[in-house]
């Protein structure tokens, strides 16, 4: 019998090497931290792991897409489901937020309903997002291919820059066969881009003219060199790269109108469309107008190229920090993607022209500059985990340790959790950084003629101390602005602490076996007394019982006018706006009738928590277990504030919820310093 889960999800990135598994451990952390069981699929670039089954997808409750290529997502049709970009599930408190709204989401019966993070009520993923993933599906298999050429490429030139021509004076045979393997994958980089855009669009059947349009796309339009005419035994000039993504949509696009033409043929005519008509027609109408736009494409593909050398001979500081900024701007995402996409395509066009050639050297130095910027961003957080070892957690500490190899073999991935937790200013520090190396990477005149490795392709570099010296000194200057900022963050943190009042003896007490052993009802009321005069952190004045309210929106709005009143906040409708932004992000609500309403918000004088119970239940508020809210713990937070001692305090109260001793005795409770009591025992 198949295992069941509450969640399942898939996840997939374009190169498959890090966000892929950084989101699968964020979603699995937030469910179980929500109480919930998770099978995450990963679609790596060793394939499909963790494969789910049509029984698993069958029995779960909703489904969690985070992925830039295409993870056969047809298959959850009908369940409730979020569907985003790998990178908006790297982190733990975005991956919890979208197993909320996969929760929230209504099942579709006709189609996969795929809801966007921004807006959970919407239906269908943008076309732009679809669009993106179907090029990331290309480039995910296109660089294996990119890789193992350009590589095997630069290896052969060890034995000289013309060691593969059997007429030069450095010829080498094993050099010759290296060259011709690797010049065989690199010419597939752009078939292989092609074909499975379209397979990302058209599913297999759009393999075909895929593969077509991209050969057609290095091949270009053949035309006999005497008679000037279309001739399949002529030559003709490739487009290249753009004519691969072209072809690409072009071929998926043909196959999807296809099955709209073929659609009312009989059934048992499946296996000859799938076959014959398919392959034939959509190679037909593909190759016919990759043909006729060949010459319009060449014209745009030189000018392109044309335009990237000339960002060049613009000067190594400005190309150096454009370089930079966009590899380390989202550390692996798009616009990485596409500086290290363009240095590939560049490469590519290098070593096709030769060693010696202008296009040689304006690649490999595009190369070199591009692969510093990817290389700096995980070494920095190296850097300033080792001199400022104090002001991380154990947790980051370990992971910068590990960024070692993950920066030098070219994974900028592993910058990605440090970023996400400080954007600002982190980021901008990592773009400093990156823009560093790549700046002197360029005036130092570095080659670099392989696409990937980091550090293991040393020795094909043409200035290797030179490229090494440019990202030493990208790193040590973002290793020392992060951990200034560390420091400084550890400094106030610290001093947060200390001006907090020392938590009252009857809190910080541990509860007694003898108080444990009677009912929740009966918990010492002087206790609770004692404690909110000694200064516990939630105040029964507070805690507002029996309450009856009309909604959702009606229990937030009585928060915060009560919040106004107590003097914990100076405007109820900003603070109710706020709390009302949070719940459009998804819901609040938990299990067995509890909710965590929160509001961080500048209406907010002191951080505090208040309290409503209403035993009818709250109507409107959906929760992960379609209970009726009976008891809202309210976290009310200074916006200067978030981040700091005061909401760690605060979110022991979440932790407290997943404790069903703690659930039961706040249920029963029906004094408020008794509830107070509760859960002031629970921020020691």
């Amino acid at each position: 019998m198949a295992e069941k889960y509450d969640i399942i999800a898939a996840t997939g990135c374009p190169t498959g090497i890090a966000h892929t598994f950084m989101a699968k451990e964020a979603l699995e952390k937030a469910a179980a931290e929500r109480g919930l069981t998770i099978k995450v699929e990963t679609h790596g670039q060793v394939g499909i792991e963790n494969a789910l089954t049509p029984a698993e997808i069958a029995a779960a409750r909703a489904v969690v897409v985070a992925a830039d290529k295409d993870v056969n997502a047809e298959r959850f049709a009908g369940k409730p489901m979020v569907s985003v970009g790998v990178s908006r599930a790297i982190s733990q408190e975005a991956a919890g937020k979208l197993i909320d709204d996969a929760l929230a989401a209504k099942a579709d019966p006709n189609a996969v309903a795929a809801v966007a993070q921004e807006a959970p009520s919407a239906e269908k993923e943008s076309f732009g997002h679809q669009l993106y993933k179907h090029l990331m599906n290309g480039v995910s298999h296109m660089l294996v291919f990119v890789v193992a050429g350009g590589v095997l490429t630069a290896v052969s030139f060890l034995w000289g820059i013309t060691s593969f021509d059997s007429t030069a004076s450095d010829y080498n045979t094993f050099a010759a066969m290296l060259k011709t393997i690797g010049g065989i994958a690199m010419n597939l980089m752009v078939p292989v881009l092609s074909a499975y855009i379209a397979e990302s669009i058209g599913k297999r059947p759009a393999l075909v003219p895929g593969f077509v349009a991209g050969m057609i796309a290095i091949q270009g339009l053949p035309v006999s060199a005497e008679t000037g005419l279309i001739d399949a035994g002529g030559s003709g000039v490739g487009f290249g790269f753009l004519g691969g993504i072209v072809g690409g949509f072009l071929s998926g696009y043909v196959i999807l109108l296809l099955e709209k033409v073929f659609a009312k043929l009989p059934a048992n005519l499946n296996g000859l469309k799938a076959i014959f008509l398919y392959p034939l027609f959509s190679t037909l109408i593909v190759g016919l107008v990759m043909l006729g736009i060949s010459g319009p494409m060449v014209t745009i593909n030189n000018g392109m190229m044309d335009f990237l050398r000339s960002l060049q001979h613009a000067g190594a500081i400005p190309l150096g920090i454009a370089i930079g900024c966009m590899c380390a701007v989202d550390m692996g995402g798009p616009v990485n993607k596409a500086a290290y996409v363009t240095g590939t395509m560049l490469l590519g066009a290098g070593l096709e022209a030769g060693v010696g050639t202008s296009e040689y050297a304006d690649g490999t130095a595009f190369m070199a500059a591009v692969s510093a910027a990817c290389i700096v961003p995980p070494l920095v957080t190296s850097f300033a985990v080792i001199a400022g070892k104090k002001y991380f957690s154990q947790e980051d500490h370990d992971a910068g340790i590990v960024n070692i190899i993950l920066g030098c073999t070219h994974i900028t991935e592993g910058a990605i959790p440090f970023m996400t937790k400080n954007i600002w200013p982190v980021m901008p520090i990592m773009m400093v950084s990156s823009a560093i190396a790549s700046v002197l990477t360029l005036l130092l005149g570095v080659h670099v003629p392989a696409p990937h490795g980091g550090f293991l392709v040393l020795p094909v570099v043409d200035g290797g101390l030179q490229w090494i010296l440019a990202i030493l000194v990208g790193t040590v200057v973002g290793g020392i602005l992060f951990t200034a900022f560390k420091k400084h963050e550890w400094t106030r943190e610290q001093a947060s602490i200390s001006a907090e009042p020392a938590a009252p003896a009857s809190v910080a007490e541990p509860v007694s076996a003898e108080v444990d052993s009677v009912k929740p009802q009966q918990v010492d009321e002087a206790k609770a007394d004692e404690a909110e005069v000694a200064g516990g952190f939630v105040k029964a004045s507070n805690v507002f019982c029996d309450q009856k309210v009309d909604g959702r929106d009606a229990a937030l709005k009585f928060i915060s006018d009560n919040a106004v009143a107590a003097g914990i906040a100076d405007d109820a409708d900003a603070l109710l706006a706020a709390f009302l932004k949070r719940e459009e992000e998804g819901t609040t609500g938990m299990v067995d009738g509890f909710a965590i309403p929160h509001a961080k918000t500048d209406a907010v004088k002191q951080a505090s928590v208040m309290v409503l119970k209403a035993p009818e239940g709250v109507p409107g508020w959906d929760t992960m277990d379609e209970a009726p809210v009976t008891c809202a713990i309210a976290l009310l937070v200074p916006e200067a504030e978030a981040g700091t001692s005061h909401l760690q305090i605060l979110s022991k109260v979440a932790m407290a919820l997943t404790d069903d001793d703690f659930r039961a005795a706040c249920k029963d409770a029906t004094d408020p310093a008794a509830v107070a009591s509760l859960i002031n025992e629970r921020l020691v």
